[in-house]
């Protein structure tokens, strides 16, 4: 017998031929079809994502605007209206009545807030009054001021000294000396008559009428009164004072004061060193930093206008 030759029938063949190309087709489609599944599931997991994250944010935002709305009904009492009915509240806050009460709540909760009264009204209550004791226990003027006068010494690279004011006296609590081999200090300690030199005829200028008679009333022999006065009224005109040879030969003195929260001058930040490290130029330079230091001490220890940045007058006076 002759050998088997295979034969595949020329129909046959093109019918495997056509299953070949459906399966392949079908697992192209297959496979783009899981693709595009995939891409779906991650689009609608980037949606949620999304979504989730919008909603924290907007939580946040709900909570942030609460504690504003909750400062702006702490803040909508005053000495004038120490205590009000909700309706009272209402129009000073611009608030609706379910948030309002909500907040009232809260608020009384914390011991900020007290009802009283029929009909109820509302007022501060006792946390208000302890946070107001806390802050004033911050309000030291030689803790807040050891840092400015740390870095008016870096920038000036002379003495610098933080005076503050007990009674008529005013007396050096800080000092930090000048870095030059020539250089001034005074010392910590009573720094003489207000009347005497820059740092004191800085805070004497802010004082009350009639404690400014009582100081001169003690001038030193020798200071003229009429001489002094102007230089308060130029001090006062310009927000610092220079003083040149008033307490040392040779020394240049300058001199801005600090106000307390209740507005009252507090003391002076003083910059002082030989004559032949200060030209006019170098004067005018020093002083803005002084008078800007003070203001910002002034800040620290509560002083609202302190707040806001002085710039001294550019006029030099003797």
């Amino acid at each position: 017998m002759g050998s088997l030759t295979p034969y595949v029938h020329t129909a046959d063949f093109m019918s495997i031929s056509l299953v070949c190309q459906s399966i392949w087709v079908l697992s192209t489609v297959f496979g783009h079809y899981v693709h595009c599944m995939d891409i779906s599931k991650r689009m609608v997991h980037t949606k949620r994502t999304i979504r989730e994250w919008l909603m924290k944010q907007n939580d946040r935002m709900k909570s942030v605007r609460a504690v504003d709305r909750a400062i702006e009904i702490l803040r909508s009492f005053s000495a004038e209206k120490a205590s009000m009915s909700v309706l009272e509240i209402q129009k000073k806050v611009r608030l609706s009545r379910p948030t309002l009460y909500r907040l009232l709540e809260t608020l009384a909760s914390h011991g900020l807030i007290r009802a009283h009264g029929t009909p109820q009204r509302f007022s501060l209550d006792y946390g208000v009054g302890q946070l107001a004791q806390n802050w004033m226990a911050g309000l030291n003027p030689i803790a807040a001021g050891q840092p400015i006068v740390e870095r008016l010494h870096e920038e000036t690279k002379e003495s610098v000294a933080l005076m503050v004011l007990r009674g008529l006296q005013h007396f050096c609590v800080l000092e930090l000396p000048s870095p030059h081999v020539l250089s001034m200090a005074r010392g910590i300690g009573p720094m003489g008559h207000l009347g005497h030199g820059a740092s004191g005829k800085a805070i004497l200028a802010f004082m009350s009428e009639k404690q400014i008679e009582t100081v001169l009333r003690t001038l030193p022999k020798g200071v003229d009164k009429k001489t002094v006065l102007a230089d308060l009224a130029a001090t006062r005109r310009d927000k610092f004072r220079v003083s040149r040879s008033e307490i040392f030969d040779g020394a240049v003195g300058i001199a801005a004061p600090y106000f307390d929260n209740a507005n009252r001058v507090a003391g002076s930040i003083a910059v002082f060193g030989p004559e032949n490290r200060f030209n006019e130029q170098r004067i005018a330079n020093v002083s803005k930093v002084v008078v800007r230091s003070a203001a910002e001490l002034s800040a620290a220890l509560g002083h609202y206008s302190g707040r806001q940045i002085q710039r001294p007058v550019d006029r030099q006076r003797a």
